[in-house]
């Protein structure tokens, strides 16, 4: 008998609980740690450029976790990575309370971004070899919905502590070791991946000009929201507790916007609602400006509108993208995507950081110059190209700026050729 789709998605969460439960946990821990060290360089004297290099970190580490992290899963086995990932990563943050110096955060961040870049690749493997095909969209948008959250509330746990203590350190270290015990639990069998044809970026491009560009744009926003508000905010002269709710608040207003948003491009052209997000975005951050100048909460709830604007643009333009592609090229294509959010996401923090140097408010015209440019660039893509009929266009699944499982197996197709092995190979034993 065929399970009904409500029925398959129910499994699918009954066999994935501990899995969202542990990764629920990490991201408390992956929340509080953006945040913690952005406050701490601030406290320490770090110039917003300096900072603005080692926050940048992450990502370079990021990237670099993505293409031989899989290369490391082949030799030894998913399990025995992870676990070890997740031991590298939880003493990393500890060391950063010991060596306080930029050269030192650079190497730690760089070795952090690198870590939690393979723990996404392998517990989102797990995760979507766990759902079957009428399910695994639901249970991968109830799978970032618990990401949203939790890296939201992690800002909060910043108001236990004085970040230039070591306790908030302790914290995020035992958070992230914590959860690799459900995770760990809940893993039965590696997953498997399936053959996928490549997509080099530059063909991406052709494809479509909107996606790639908009993934670049929203890279470097998404990266500099998280690397570049807290100090933003310290620079405001805001408490412990402001900061962690002014990085709250645009997390929080994506897990409202993200559904409503994702579903008014699914019935109607992907590029207008793209256009009309992404100006809505850059309206709210020139309210940001003026709110500041009013009160703390009105500046924090200007940039909670801000963020629910403009963080959900990376799943628009990752759906907008696969509308032009054909299904055997969309696991490639989203490799080459992340690349390009990837790239914006290195440059974010430090090229925003330069405009900060000259006027702390830079920060938000930044923000808004690189959404008003994406909303022109998407006018420009409409005269160019006619829509995409709407019985044509692919179902919106809310992502983040973090290797998806699809990614995972493209990464790892095109690492087949040159690191050939047979099924045995791909058993932790």
């Amino acid at each position: 008998m065929n399970k009904t789709p409500n029925q398959s998605l129910t499994a699918a969460i009954g066999a994935s609980w501990a899995l969202l439960l542990g990764f629920g946990i990490l991201m408390l821990g992956d929340g509080l740690q953006g945040t913690l060290l952005a406050v701490r360089a601030f406290r320490e004297g770090f110039s917003t450029t300096i900072t603005g290099v080692v926050m940048s970190s992450f990502y370079v580490g990021f990237l670099a976790g993505s293409l031989w992290a899989p290369k490391i899963v082949r030799q030894v086995g998913h399990i025995r990575v992870f676990a070890a990932l997740v031991a590298l990563a939880s003493a990393s943050i500890l060391v950063h309370a010991l060596y306080i110096h930029p050269v030192a955060w650079v190497v730690l961040r760089l070795i952090s971004g690198f870590c939690f870049s393979g723990i996404y690749i392998v517990a989102e493997s797990w995760l979507n070899d766990s759902a079957p095909n009428e399910s695994r969209g639901q249970l991968l948008s109830i799978y970032m919905v618990i990401t949203y959250v939790a890296v939201g509330v992690g800002q909060l746990f910043l108001n236990l502590s004085d970040p230039v203590g070591y306790p908030l350190f302790v914290l995020t270290s035992v958070l992230i070791s914590v959860a690799v015990v459900p995770l760990l639990l809940s893993a039965s069998r590696a997953p498997s991946f399936e053959e996928s044809s490549s997509v080099r970026l530059i063909d991406l491009y052709k494809i479509s000009p909107l996606g790639v560009v908009g993934m670049f744009g929203e890279g470097l926003v998404t990266a500099a929201v998280f690397a570049l508000g807290p100090v933003y905010a310290a620079l405001q002269g805001y408490s412990n507790a402001e900061i962690s709710f002014f990085i709250t608040a645009p997390v929080l207003a994506t897990v409202l916007l993200q559904w409503p948003i994702g579903h008014l491009s699914d019935k109607y052209d992907r590029r207008w609602v793209i256009t009309i997000v992404t100006f809505a975005a850059a309206l709210a951050a020139v309210g940001c400006v003026f709110a500041a100048q009013l009160s703390v909460w009105w500046a924090i709830v200007a940039f909670g509108v801000f963020g629910g604007f403009a963080l959900p643009m990376y799943s628009l333009c990752i759906a907008h993208t696969n509308d032009h592609l054909q299904p055997e090229q969309m696991v490639a294509a989203s490799g080459g995507l992340i690349l390009a959010g990837g790239a914006g996401a290195i440059l974010g923090p430090f090229v925003i950081s330069l405009v900060m140097n000259i006027s702390q408010v830079g920060f938000f015209w930044a923000l808004t110059s690189i959404h008003v440019f994406i909303g022109l660039f998407a006018i420009y893509r409409m005269i160019k190209r006619k829509p995409t009929p709407l019985d044509q266009q692919g179902h919106h699944v809310p992502v983040t700026l973090r290797p998806s499982s699809r990614v995972v197996e493209t990464i790892q197709e095109h690492l087949r050729d040159d690191y050939p092995h047979n099924e045995a190979d791909n058993t932790d034993k």
